[in-house]
């Protein structure tokens, strides 16, 4: 049963209450923190409402009523509380406006819940489930939450995605503990901060292109310009990146380039944001010849792996299903299969597998690499 008084919350909506509510706090407590955002016709995710919650006490912050990142840096960004969130990866990015660095410290419970023994990407209903025995009902995961005001329904439901963090956390570092496994745990959650605070994106896109892998190397170049200037231009637009150019075409203009801004135009339809000028201006960086520096700064497009390298891959998964065994982890923790499949065909050590997992892995992948 959920009790009433978890669901109950303080609505804030000017800058005063949350200063308030914040002084409150403990110095280096740790704060449970979760946020709504919509992002169904933007790049950027919408802040709707942001949910912080300690010892029993919960808030729904309106960021539409008034501008809360200044209020939020001193205890977040910069203090000494331990920011506890669940998944956090969109969150963190909803927030990188507010918090450009992410918070001080973060405590990411699903990544801790992997290395625990609690299952690879454990849904918070599920951990509250285990770890609190209590059973969530999730029907306003599909919300409008940027109406107000929000639905008596809708506010339960958001302060209790905050509600048990406290209880959460406490298990799980005590778990972490036990196994040693605090210090990789801490190395996961900084590695996450860093991604979501990468505002200009992937600087080599075309390398999740998997069907441009057996291009030629100015062929992948293009499709790089191509992907680069798609991303750019819908951050300045502010629409997600199918709107301006989805995928197929994008691999399409590079292996056939237009003759005519007009062929553009019909080869584009669909593409709800390119309009006339993002099209001309597409018309043109598909004209401009590549340089020799447009293709030695690309980086190859690493591909499936065959003969020898297939063979290879096969004993490093064999090898890391090993290891993960004996460490306790889950596979997909200790190595997901995406950068295993990219060394064995570059030969380079994927920046996915630093930190602790390089010290536990390099050495037995690396007599296992064909050649």
């Amino acid at each position: 049963m959920l009790l009433p008084d978890k669901a109950a919350a303080d609505w804030i909506d000017h800058r005063d209450a949350l200063q308030a509510w914040l002084a409150a706090l403990p110095p280096g407590n740790a704060i449970g923190l979760d946020t709504e955002f919509m992002r169904r016709n933007t790049f950027y995710p919408q802040l709707a409402l942001l949910q912080l919650g300690w010892d029993g006490r919960n808030a729904l912050i309106d960021p539409l009523a008034f501008a809360i990142g200044d209020a939020l840096q001193p205890l977040l960004g910069a203090g000494p509380a331990v920011t506890v969130m669940h998944s956090a990866s969109e969150d963190l990015e909803t927030l990188a406006p507010l918090l450009p660095g992410g918070p001080w410290q973060l405590f990411d419970t699903q990544i801790a819940s992997a290395f625990v023994g609690l299952g690879l990407g454990i849904s918070y209903r599920a951990l509250v489930a285990e770890l609190a025995g209590v059973e969530l009902d999730k029907g306003e995961t599909r919300s409008d939450w940027l109406q107000r005001p929000l639905t008596a329904s809708q506010c339960s439901y958001a302060a209790l995605d905050v509600a048990y963090l406290k209880t959460i956390h406490e298990q799980l570092v005590r778990r972490l503990q036990q196994r040693d496994r605090s210090d990789w745990h801490a190395q996961d959650c900084e590695r996450l901060k860093r991604r979501a605070s990468q505002r200009e994106g992937d600087p080599q896109p075309q390398r999740g292109m998997r069907a441009a892998a057996e291009w030629p190397a100015g062929q992948q170049a293009l499709l790089r310009r191509l992907l680069l200037w798609r991303d750019r231009r819908a951050r300045q637009l502010d629409v997600p990146r199918p709107w301006l150019m989805d995928d197929a075409l994008a691999l399409s203009l590079a292996q056939q380039r237009p003759a005519s801004l007009g062929e553009l135009e019909q080869r584009g339809r669909g593409q709800r944001a390119l309009r006339a000028a993002p099209r001309s201006e597409l018309f043109a960086l598909l004209a401009e010849p590549l340089t020799d520096d447009d293709i030695a700064s690309t980086a190859r497009i690493p591909g499936h792996p065959q003969g020898e390298a297939k063979k290879a891959l096969g004993a490093m998964k064999q090898h890391v299903d090993n290891l993960a065994a004996d460490l306790d982890l889950p596979p997909g923790l200790l190595c997901p299969r995406k950068a295993l499949e990219e060394y064995v065909v570059t030969a380079e050590w994927p920046d996915l597998l630093d930190g602790w997992r390089r010290e536990v892995l390099h050495d037995g992948l690396a007599r296992l690499l064909p050649g």
